[in-house]
C-alpha cells in the first residue's frame, strides 16, 4: 500500500537550554541555520510533504530568514502550543487522514537516509515505527536516596522521526494531556498498541545545549569528508 508522506517538523521551543538569545533551531550549523539541515534530511524522498510547526512570535523571523537566504522548500506553517503534545496536535490538522506523517523534532539535523527509509517502510505495514539505538554506558535507576543497576541491553535511547498511519496517531492525540507523553510513541501507546521498534543512527543526536553545536560540527565536516 502506497501512502502520501508528509513530514511534521517541530519547531516551537525557545530553546532555553542552549541560551536566552535566538532559538536553537535557527542558530547557524556547518554555515546554515540548523532547521536547513533537517529540511534537507528528507529532501530524497521526492514526493514528501513539509508541515513545520513553529512559536507564533518567530513565524515572521523564519519567513524573513527563508526569504534573505534563498530557502524555497515549499512548506506548510502552523503554530505551536504550550506544550510538545500541544504543538503536535496542532500540526496533525494539516495532515490528511490515509496518509504516513513522520513526526520529527526540527532539532535533529541528522537523521539518516537509512533510519528514514526504515521507519517508512515497518510503518506503512504495522502503523507505526520509532526508531531507537542500544544504550554504550552503564545504566542506574534512581529512586529516593537509593539506586540500582539496570541491565543496558534492555534499555534503548528513543529518536524521531517517528511514522505513524496518520489516522490512528490522529485518533491518539484526540486524549486529553498527560505529563507522562513523553514522545509520539508514549501517547499511541496509552490506546494500547504495540510500538514497533527499529534501527536508528547514532549521529541523529538532539540540539539541546551549547556543546551539541559543536557536537553537530564534528558531523558535518565528518560527513563532508567521507
Amino acid at each position: 500500500m502506497k501512502l502520501e508522506k508528509h513530514v511534521l517538523l517541530l519547531a516551537g521551543g525557545i530553546s532555553k537550554r542552549v541560551g536566552d538569545g535566538l532559538p536553537k533551531q535557527f542558530m547557524l550549523l556547518g554555515g546554515e541555520p540548523l532547521l536547513f539541515h533537517t529540511f534537507n534530511s528528507f529532501l530524497f524522498l521526492n514526493d514528501v510533504k513539509f508541515t513545520l510547526v513553529l512559536n507564533p512570535k518567530f513565524i515572521d523571523y523564519w519567513n524573513n530568514l527563508c526569504s534573505s537566504s534563498g530557502f524555497a522548500i515549499p512548506h506548510d506553517i502552523v503554530e505551536g502550543g504550550p506544550a510538545r503534545f500541544h504543538s503536535v496536535k496542532s500540526g496533525l490538522k494539516n495532515i490528511p487522514p490515509n496518509s504516513l506523517v513522520l513526526i520529527h523534532d526540527a532539532a535533529r539535523p541528522f537523521a539518516s537516509k537509512e533510519t528514514i527509509i526504515r521507519v517508512i517502510d515497518i510503518a506503512t505495514r504495522k502503523g507505526n515505527a520509532v526508531p531507537a539505538i542500544e544504550v554504550n554506558d552503564s545504566v542506574r535507576e534512581v529512586y529516593g536516596p537509593n539506586n540500582k543497576i539496570i541491565d543496558r541491553n534492555r534499555i534503548r535511547v528513543i529518536q524521531t522521526p517517528q511514522a505513524f498511519h496518520s489516522s490512528l496517531i490522529k485518533r491518539a492525540y484526540n486524549q486529553t494531556y498527560n505529563v507522562d507523553f513523553t514522545d509520539d510513541a508514549s501517547v499511541l501507546e496509552s490506546l494500547g498498541e504495540k510500538i514497533n521498534l527499529v534501527a536508528g543512527n547514532p549521529e541523529n543526536i538532539k540540539i539541546s545545549n551549547p556543546v551539541d553545536l559543536i557536537f553537530g560540527e564534528g558531523i558535518i565536516n565528518y560527513n563532508e569528508s567521507n
